[in-house]
């Protein structure tokens, strides 16, 4: 069942102007809380919003890319401690792509946003214009943000035939 799920999954950035049901809500955090992580130490948390006036400026994270995620019912930023895993990035972005999957399984859409590694302006990254927004405490990095919601659009999924079979090798390097 999760291939099909693959198979039809898309990211989304256009979303109807519908909230999202408190129980969904609830359902994909509950699925980021039970992501895998290393020797099980959890270094992520999220931020959770729903607020038109938080989405606007998470919005503005990036100089480029995030503006979308202003027209979600939901924005859920992914932030992790790097003092509790030496691998935060991984277990971040398995929270994160288990996001997705509980979104589309749930019947919404939802599109990644990086964060890390990103500018906000010319001067200070997005992670920091994050933290400031949403008073993170300085031991939290963000990762990504994943806007959620009922897709206003409708893509089909990547056909088998258009997937990059020449990256997979068989044995060792350079066998087909």
């Amino acid at each position: 069942m999760l291939i099909s799920l693959l198979q039809r999954r898309r990211s989304i950035r256009r979303f109807q102007e519908r909230k999202i049901e408190p129980e969904k809500i609830d359902q994909l955090m509950e699925a980021a809380l039970r992501a895998p992580t290393s020797m099980g130490h959890n270094p992520w948390e999220f931020v959770v919003a729903t607020d038109e006036v938080v989405l606007e400026r998470l919005s503005r994270a990036r100089e480029h890319g995030s503006a979308f995620i202003k027209n979600a019912p939901l924005g859920i930023v992914v932030c992790a401690d790097p003092d509790k895993s030496t691998v935060w990035i991984e277990d971040a972005a398995i929270a994160s792509i288990i996001l997705h999957l509980t979104a589309a399984s749930l019947g919404l859409g939802s599109c990644w946003i990086q964060i890390r590694e990103r500018m906000h302006d010319g001067t200070k990254t997005a992670g920091a214009y994050l933290a400031e927004v949403l008073n993170l405490p300085e031991n939290l990095k963000v990762l990504s943000m994943v806007a959620v919601g009922y897709p206003a659009e409708e893509m089909p999924g990547h056909g088998k035939e258009t997937l990059p079979y020449e990256k997979v090798h068989r044995n060792r390097y350079g066998q087909k």
